[in-house]
């Protein structure tokens, strides 16, 4: 049976939702720089930065919630490992000395 490394267990529930905070909120701060050079650039640069402005925010929520790697492995459950008893103490192992 393969041991189960701390290394290979999955992030908590708490560490995976606050990375995925992180990552949402850089992209929507992107945003906000975004719309603020709106008001200060013109031309072409006008249209790049209001696409970013109206496309980021569906690309912030698929990047924020895109999985980690796929190397993480199942985590066994505890009732799957066997615990070793020792011997079986059967009538013929028996100690009481009948």
């Amino acid at each position: 049976m393969k041991q189960q490394s701390i290394t290979s267990l999955p992030p908590s529930p708490e560490e995976e939702r606050r990375s995925r905070m992180i990552k949402y909120t850089v992209a929507m701060g992107i945003r906000m720089v975004c719309i603020v050079l709106l008001l200060f650039v013109q031309g072409w640069w006008l249209l790049v930065f209001a696409l970013g402005a109206i496309v980021l925010p569906y690309f912030a929520v698929v990047f924020a919630n895109v999985q980690g790697s796929g190397a993480v492995s199942t985590v066994m459950r505890p009732g799957a490992v066997q615990v070793f008893r020792g011997p079986n103490r059967g009538p013929s192992n028996d100690e009481s000395g009948t």
